[in-house]
């Protein structure tokens, strides 16, 4: 269990094998309630062989000093992530960016 923002992880292993790759992670929200954007990669199993990349969203609490996961979604697949941003570049035009920690 992760006591910071920062041990929060989508890295999965069984048996010393890694089955889930976390290749990246940023954090969008801190405090009681957190939200982070993982780059992750998931092993086949039949073939043992990396698929592509794929990002999750993942909604955490802190609950006791611990956060627990409470949430979670999957971006499958480069052309649905693509969708995703053209509907928020739409919704969302010519935004300034802010800190990543709000």
């Amino acid at each position: 269990m992760a006591e910071t923002v920062e041990e929060l992880t989508v890295q999965y292993e069984e048996e010393g094998k890694v089955l889930v790759e976390e290749l990246d992670k940023r954090i969008l929200s801190k405090g009681s309630w957190t939200t982070i954007l993982f780059l992750l990669r998931s092993r086949d199993r039949q073939t043992g062989e990396f698929e592509a990349p794929q990002a999750a969203i993942r909604r955490y609490q802190k609950v006791r000093g611990t956060y627990m996961l409470r949430s979670k979604f999957t971006i499958s697949s480069a052309r649905q992530a693509h969708q995703i941003m053209e509907a928020l570049r739409q919704w969302f035009p010519e935004e300034e960016p802010t800190s990543t920690t709000e």
